[in-house]
């Protein structure tokens, strides 16, 4: 158990410092969904499900999809 959740936070950090060094925003949302889920399965494996469960519905569903609609919206006005 030790080994995966040593694996889970090498793995978180690499992902946070991909969502910081992405330049392109669609992208770096995309990171940014990963990262979540990647938080969740942390968690998960810590039992605490029920804050997995606010990560999945906060970091991996609502901010990326404000964050995509915030985009769609800057694109909308730049043509």
């Amino acid at each position: 158990m030790t080994f995966v959740i040593a694996a889970l936070l090498v793995a978180i950090a690499m992902t946070g410092s991909a969502v910081v060094l992405t330049h392109d925003p669609f992208r770096q949302t995309a990171m940014l969904g990963i990262y979540g889920l990647l938080l969740a399965v942390l968690f998960v494996t810590f039992q605490a499900p029920d804050v997995a469960l606010s990560i999945v519905a906060v970091g991996v569903v609502l901010l990326p999809l404000m964050i995509l609609i915030a985009l769609a919206k800057i694109e909308g006005r730049s043509r």
